[in-house]
């Protein structure tokens, strides 16, 4: 499968990034943070100078992923200051997608309700009323202009946001019609904590056409007592259905990147020598 690596994970520093990259065979490069600036923020200087660095190393760019639309709530509406802030910064992004050939723009989703549905009950108790039906009318614009820019869209399965599920990601795309210009951006360590099981549950969801990119990390989770730990890979609660989860992508043809996400450190900050101890078994598995 094609093999990449969400770069600020190992450095913010693009080049040092890029080397390591180099010494693991990692082709495919993800662009979240470079230098001091979230991507979407750097000026014109600074994507070229990115592309040169991309272009030396001959690594193509998976995915650019700014947070966008974090941090909304389901008080926010299309055209409000927020929703405004956050569709340029869009724009920004995609205009850097265009220089740099990312086929794909990460976007979030507003922050989570946890009761959306509900039934015998729970309709009237519990369930947070209108807080699904305010999510798409946010993200439409967003569909809108990506189908104009020709780029696509991945919606992230994110800890804490409306999406936070397969299931989920895939009614946002069936409830908005979108399923040319918008796809899932699936982690399924984010989901753990929604207790989605990534495999064979969370596969099924997205099988069929949805899939358009995959973060892999590793983690425990304990929702009771609101902690999360990030652990190296195959050392969580996703260490046996991370093969089952590469040899469906295998079988099934997928053809889009599988990108490690590099944020566990061995108790001391220093990203590099997690990402260092955990890509050996990353590339064993989906290499």
């Amino acid at each position: 499968m094609k093999l990449g690596v969400i770069c600020d994970g190992i450095s913010r520093d693009l080049a040092h990034a890029l080397e390591v990259m180099d010494e693991f065979d990692l082709e495919y490069a993800e662009l979240q943070f470079v230098w001091d600036k979230e991507v979407g923020d750097h000026d014109a200087g600074e994507i070229a100078r990115i592309k040169d660095l991309l272009d030396r190393h001959n690594k193509p760019v998976a995915c650019l992923s700014r947070h966008i639309f974090a941090g909304m709530t389901t008080a926010n509406r299309p055209g409000d200051d927020l929703h405004t802030k956050h569709m340029d910064a869009l724009k920004r992004v995609i205009a850097m997608a265009h220089v740099v050939e990312s086929p794909l723009v990460r976007i979030m989703t507003s922050k989570k309700e946890q009761i959306l549905w509900g039934r015998n009950g729970a309709e009237k108790w519990n369930v947070a009323k209108g807080a699904w039906d305010s999510l798409p009318p946010l993200i439409a614009p967003a569909v809108e202009l990506a189908k104009a820019e020709g780029v696509t869209l991945v919606v992230e399965t994110g800890n804490g946001t409306m999406v936070n599920s397969n299931y989920t990601a895939r009614k946002l795309i069936d409830d908005l019609d979108a399923r040319d210009t918008l796809k899932v951006l699936w982690d399924p360590a984010n989901n753990c904590w929604c207790h989605e099981r990534a495999f064979p549950d969370g596969y099924e969801e997205v099988r069929n056409g949805y899939l358009g990119h995959v973060h892999i990390k590793d983690v425990q989770v304990d929702t009771p007592r609101a902690t999360l730990e990030v652990r190296r890979m195959g050392e969580g609660q996703l260490a046996d259905e991370f093969q089952p989860i590469a040899d469906a992508l295998r079988a099934d043809g997928y053809d889009g990147v599988v990108s490690f996400e590099s944020v566990f450190h061995p108790g001391d900050g220093d990203f590099e020598a997690g990402f260092r101890q955990c890509i050996g078994r990353f590339k064993d598995v989906f290499g």
